[in-house]
């Protein structure tokens, strides 16, 4: 999955850097590697490569992360990859 991209740049993640407390739970629940601690604190090193699924914002406990499911939207990249072509879903795309 290391290669996984939908579309450069559409991603809506975003990281509040003076509200991250450093607690690592980000970057054990991202599948695709997109953020890691530098100096405490988390640090987006791959934001293409978010699939919108949301782990990271719902174990933030600060709230420093954010996403709202879109374009790159998790369901969509799974049944894309999975069927290998492009699949309308219902539900978040």
């Amino acid at each position: 999955m290391e290669t996984f991209r939908y579309l450069p740049g559409v991603t809506t993640l975003a990281l509040d850097s003076e509200a991250c407390v450093g607690c690592g739970l980000c970057t054990t629940v991202c599948p695709q590697g997109v953020l890691e601690l530098r100096e405490g604190l988390a640090v987006l090193i791959d934001r293409d490569a978010c699939m919108e699924c949301g782990a990271c914002a719902l174990n933030c406990p600060s709230g420093a992360l954010t996403v709202t499911p879109g374009v790159g939207c998790a369901a969509y990249i799974i049944q894309t990859w999975l069927k290998g072509r492009g699949v309308k879903t219902s539900g978040c795309c």
